[in-house]
């Protein structure tokens, strides 16, 4: 087997944990961002929604950029 292919394994699968395990605390924060929009506290937690929405996109393309990279070297 192909160490890139463990890699993009790895990558993707641990990524995924991450994100699924952050996705209820950032639901809840999205739910206190909604409910009090006028609080310091709510400048801060959508600073970390907007990360965290940024973060799992750049993972999204990340990982879709190991997949097409792999796919490259084990056709060519």
């Amino acid at each position: 087997m192909d160490i890139l292919l463990w890699f993009m394994i790895g990558f993707i699968l641990t990524g995924l944990l991450v994100f699924l395990s952050m996705k209820k605390r950032m639901e809840t924060k999205l739910v206190h961002v909604k409910a009090n929009p006028d609080t310091e506290e709510t400048s801060r937690d959508t600073k970390h929604l907007i990360l965290w929405v940024w973060s799992v996109t750049a993972w999204g393309v990340a990982s879709i950029a190991l997949v097409v990279w792999w796919f490259n070297s084990t056709s060519g």
